[in-house]
């Protein structure tokens, strides 16, 4: 397709990067004082708008709106033009069906069907719906430290295969056997490879074969999803900008932060900022690497690949400023919950935010992302932190080479997109300004009974006492005040040491949940290094484990040196899985046990899980607390929790100086530095080479490489769709509608859900006869969203909400009346007779039709039912703007009018004719077989719709375009 000229308006801000480069940038900093003070992210909404200035999707006018944004934010829509997409397989499926339907359209038209590619850069991932059908049990309960076989891990289900044993393949540096289960303690580095290429040994950290339960679910989601992997693999070889993430290699919005991003685009030798929109939420997470990105529905997604660009409402952008410095025993996690719960509290909802301030260059890249990550908890558009010298420090450790990270540099910082503390020029003005001092971040940990009461570091001591005092109760003991310093002696592996109220017994590190965080796990390790180094040990009836989420946290744990200083305090790795949190301890020895009994002891367990309820750990420990890993080893090197940090040593070196937590606590620049150099580095290069290399059963799939795509009549995953039937070569006059009969009336607030195919296919259902006709099994029926890529399981699916209100029916059912034989039906099969009978069918609805959330399929579905208009008292923004791009036209009751107050039954039929000329919000009469007329608007809102909706639709308009 010939695309408009973009940028025409302001070639005049081409300049050259700089005297001896051929790179081209538009220069948006000469738009004058008023780009100055524009928030950073709006500067990114600028540069798209400028550049993609065609006069016609996106017009000068949208242009100065953005730059005027002071005066015009949450009062004027602006389209953005993404400088690329990323799909989801579920969400990837209809969208690359529909091109490839387009060529044949195309073809037909007697145009060129290699000219069909998609507009933008769209990367595939194949990996976002993983259905388990095989599981195995985790190690558990391995023996701690020390010998003993490792525990047979349980049967696969549903078949009973018995897990080969894991050989570690005669390496020389493993000094144990993977079947005698004794503890490695070699600390060298080792092959980066992570989690499934190939997964290590947990015991001995040495590849070993791919795990049978990994194994078999991939090979049953190959021979599941055999169709649509080779329709993705076809796309893949035939469309230019389609890149398809092979299975096996990871999620959506985790291969978009670790592998897709490019931060600076360049093409064909014009340099502009990354940007980004996709069917996944995570997608926001790119805003911690200063690339502008969010979450859209397919059909957005597919309009862009399309060549058109996302409408969105001038956002008003709150201003974060951090300030002040990180207690010294903060983690990463405690200051990116407590920003988050910040933004909570302060209502951002709808809004961008943007961070600014000294204490920006505290935060790690991987603590910005999941900040920006974290925006559904506080309803925030986006949360974009701009680019920094910490971002360019990152993107070194993950591949970009010198000439490029100079390159991008230079430019970022000649469009002023580039952010530094010591900024000459001020930071940008915001709709709102609010201060978070990371100094008022105070650790904390979680007990002594419940999850939800925090406590501060600094006051446990006081807190514990206060426990103690207090009625059995969420945190209370009641422990009499005479017996509340009573002591009791053990004697345990030929020592003494003595037992209190608060003694530690219990002291696991976990990395699940939120503590998967790599930097708190390496805080842990770092802390034991120095701790060790300085003397310090933790008694040995503690009993201590270290449960790796993945192999990946035992990769980097001991790539950086720290795995055999957390084994010299006790942490040994029992395995990977719920362990100690869900009550998977190895007992307490008889010594603990006998003594906590014979003092009535409270003692403690202390680990970095996320569940702590009395008894939880073990039915003798009644306190329980939830610390971030490095407090776990703090407090199981001092032995109690009965302490304060801040004035009590944890113990004494070999020559008998007391040493305190804060001279062993690494800081957070040193675990950033080890997190950067042997975490983030590692990682990058392993995805990378996983993606460039793919796997065996993707790279032996069998897929065309025909310009058209063979479609296999027989398929019924994968259809070529018929909204490009009646398609001619130039757009026909708009026809009228005719003795409309109305298939279904509605009331209020129809959302999307009750519109959109969704979730399994009830047996009874249109879709289930259809895929039964077809000789498949109920069992074999999958998901509405599995089976996306068919246009015939996806029609008959929609309006199949058992919850939808049709006032025809009176009553929650997806049936409806076929007035003409007065049958009561399935909505699919009612509409199925209106077509074979000619009649042409609308919607009558109340107000808010199609709220809820984007679905590409609640616009087309209606379509391919035969649906030509809907009449409703209001709609949701969005799915009306579905409506046009499908080619449905969107009509709506004057203000204080509906179908009642018209005397409409539903049960009439509806005649209306559409002038030579339309133009926006145009008013239209509708006359009914009763003899009725009224007036009603056609709801749309610029030239741009009724050019769509003359061509019958989006997807017409760009098949013209290619033709």
């Amino acid at each position: 397709m010939d695309a408009p000229k973009a940028g025409y308006a302001f070639e005049y801000l081409i300049e050259t990067l700089n005297d001896s480069s051929h790179k081209k940038f538009f220069d948006v900093s000469k738009l004058g004082t008023k780009y100055d003070v524009l928030p950073y992210s709006i500067r990114v909404l600028l540069e798209a708008a400028v550049r993609n200035c065609d006069g016609f999707f996106m017009k000068k006018e949208d242009v100065m709106n953005i730059l005027d944004w002071k005066t015009k934010q949450s009062n004027v829509e602006v389209p953005f033009f993404p400088a690329r997409v990323l799909l989801q397989d579920f969400t990837g499926i209809p969208a690359m069906v529909d091109f490839a339907a387009m060529r044949e359209a195309v073809k037909t038209l007697g145009g060129d069907p290699e000219k069909v590619h998609p507009a933008c850069p769209t990367d595939l991932t194949v990996d976002h719906s993983l259905q388990i059908d095989f599981s195995k049990c985790a190690i558990q309960n391995a023996p701690n430290p020390g010998g003993g076989d490792l525990q047979k891990a349980g049967k696969l289900s549903p078949l009973k295969v018995q897990p080969k044993k894991l050989p570690c393949r005669g390496q020389t540096t493993c000094r144990g056997s993977c079947d005698s289960g004794e503890l490695g303690r070699n600390s060298g580095t080792f092959s980066s490879q992570i989690e499934n290429t190939p997964i290590l040994c947990p015991f001995h950290l040495q590849p070993v074969p791919e795990p049978e339960t990994v194994l078999k679910n991939q090979e049953v989601e190959f021979g599941r999803n055999r169709e649509r992997l080779q329709f993705f693999k076809w796309s893949s070889r035939v469309f230019k900008n389609v890149a398809v993430i092979p299975p096996g290699t990871g999620m959506a919005h985790q291969i978009n932060l670790e592998y897709l991003s490019r931060v600076v685009f360049e093409e064909k030798d014009l340099l502009f900022p990354d940007s980004v929109v996709g069917t996944d939420s995570h997608i926001t997470m790119v805003n911690g690497l200063g690339i502008l990105g969010w979450g859209v529905g397919g059909i957005e997604t597919e309009a862009v690949m399309l060549g058109l660009p996302v409408s969105l409402t001038l956002p008003e952008v709150v201003g974060c400023e951090l300030t002040g410095s990180s207690n010294p025993f903060v983690t990463s996690i405690d200051v990116v919950l407590g920003i988050t719960k910040h933004l909570r509290q302060v209502g951002v909802a709808g809004k961008f935010v943007e961070f600014f301030g000294s204490g920006v260059s505290q935060l790690s890249i991987v603590d910005r992302t999941t900040i920006a990550n974290m925006c559904p908890e506080y309803g925030a558009i986006l949360s974009f932190f701009p680019v920094d010298n910490v971002t360019l420090k990152h993107l070194e450790h993950t591949g970009f080479s010198k000439a490029k990270l100079e390159s991008m540099e230079t430019y970022l910082k000649a469009v002023k997109l580039f952010r530094n503390d010591q900024n000459s020029s001020g930071e940008p003005e915001y709709s709102q300004v609010i201060q978070i001092n990371l100094n008022s971040i105070v650790p904390s940990v979680s007990g002594p009974k419940r999850p939800q009461d925090r406590v501060a570091v600094t006051d446990m001591k006081s807190d514990f006492q206060a426990c103690l005092n207090e009625k059995v109760g969420f945190k209370g003991f009641q422990i009499a005040a005479e017996k509340q310093k009573d002591i009791v002696s053990i004697h345990y592996e030929g020592s003494e040491y003595k037992l209190s109220h608060g003694s530690v017994v219990i002291a696991a590190v976990i990395s699940c949940t939120n503590n998967c965080n790599p930097s708190v796990m390496l805080a842990a390790g770092l802390l034991a290094k120095k701790a060790v180094e300085a003397g310090l040990r933790v008694k040995p009836y503690i009993r201590t484990s270290l449960s790796p989420g993945s192999g990946m946290v035992t990769h980097y744990l001991s790539s950086s040196g720290v795995l055999p200083y957390l084994s010299k305090l006790g942490f040994e790795i029992v395995g990977y899985g719920c362990s100690t949190c869900v009550g998977n301890t190895a007992p307490l020895s008889d010594a603990v046990l006998n003594a906590v009994k014979q003092g009535d002891l409270v003692t403690c367990g202390i680990l970095s899980g996320n569940k702590n309820f009395e008894g939880r750990l073990c039915d003798c420990v009644r306190a329980n607390y939830l610390a971030s890993p490095p407090l776990v080893v703090a407090y199981a090197i001092a032995g109690t929790v009965n302490i304060d940090f801040q004035t009590e040593p944890l113990g004494t070196d070999p020559t008998g100086k007391n040493i305190y937590l804060h001279d062993i606590w690494p800081s957070q620049e040193e675990v950033h530095r080890v997190e950067e150099e042997h975490v983030i580095l590692s990682m990058f290069k392993a995805l990378k080479d996983k993606i460039e290399m793919g796997n065996k059963r993707w790279n032996s799939l069998e897929a065309p490489d025909s310009v058209l795509f063979p479609w296999d009549l027989k398929s019924t995953y994968i259809r070529c769709p018929s909204f490009f039937d009646k398609l001619t070569k130039e757009p026909i006059a708009l026809q009228a509608i005719e003795n409309a009969h109305v298939l279904l009336y509605l009331g209020d607030s129809v959302t999307t859900d009750h519109i959109s195919p969704a979730g399994s296919i009830a047996r009874n259902s249109a879709a289930a006869k259809y895929l039964t006709n077809r000789g498949l099994t109920p069992r074999e029926f999958n998901s509405y969203g599995a089976r996306r890529g068919n246009d015939a399981v996806m029609t008959r699916g929609t309006f199949a909400n058992i919850k939808l209100f049709n006032k025809f029916i009176g009553k929650p059912a997806p049936k409806t009346i076929h007035f003409p034989s007065g049958q009561t039906l399935d909505v699919f099969e009612a509409a199925e007779l209106y077509q074979k009978e000619g009649i042409p069918l609308i919607i009558l609805a109340g107000k808010k039709y199609g709220s809820g959330n984007s679905r590409d399929w609640a616009a087309k579905g209606p379509y391919l039912l035969g649906v030509k208009a809907v009449l409703a008292e209001s709609y949701e923004k969005i799915h009306k703007d579905h409506l046009i791009g499908i080619g449905i036209a969107p009509l709506q009751f004057l203000p204080g009018e509906n179908a009642d107050s018209l005397g409409l039954s539903g049960r009439e039929t509806f005649s209306l004719t559409f002038p030579e000329e339309l133009s926006p919000g145009i008013t239209l009469n509708i006359q009914t077989s009763t003899g009725k007329v009224f007036s009603v608007i056609a709801s749309f809102e610029d030239d741009v719709e009724i050019t769509l909706y003359k061509h019958g639709g989006l997807l017409n308009f760009v098949a013209r375009k290619f033709s």
